[in-house]
């Protein structure tokens, strides 16, 4: 006779942290149970998990609508970087995403370098658009332009 248990993190046969499935007594009792993989499934513990949920998805529903007002935001920022270039349009260093979180926070808007998606540093002059991840569901788009300076 099948029990019911709550995944206390993520068991790639049976599924995702939070979940409540049903597994045979022994698997639950020899081997989810003692390695702190699932805690068995009673009536406070199932009611506490599905308040824990109702309250980390309103906190979610609230972050994303903050985050996409500050991707509409973005949405009509363009950046210009002069920096010196070679003959062939080269660039004597590059333009990173520390350089983009660095000119966007001198425009008062101030993220962490590792939302700015850019997966190799720009190394030469032209516009380039990069996709800067605010939350797993939001994303805005930015547009840099590097041109060659003194």
């Amino acid at each position: 006779m099948p029990v019911e248990v709550i995944l206390t993190e993520d068991v790639s046969t049976l599924g995702h942290a939070g979940q409540v499935v049903r597994v045979r007594p022994g698997y639950a009792r020899n081997y989810l149970i003692p390695q702190g993989k699932a805690l068995l499934a009673t009536k406070g513990r199932v009611r506490e998990l599905e308040h824990k949920k109702r309250v980390i998805e309103e906190k979610i529903r609230k972050e994303v609508t903050g985050h996409e007002a500050v991707a509409r935001s973005l949405a009509d920022i363009k950046l210009e970087f002069q920096v010196l270039a070679g003959e062939e349009g080269k660039l004597f260093g590059s333009v990173t995403n520390a350089d983009v979180a660095a000119r966007l926070a001198e425009q008062g808007i101030k993220l962490d370098r590792r939302k700015i998606e850019l997966h190799e540093p720009i190394k030469k002059l032209g516009e380039y658009e990069l996709t800067i991840r605010l939350h797993r569901d939001v994303s805005a788009p930015i547009r840099v332009k590097v041109v060659a300076g003194e």
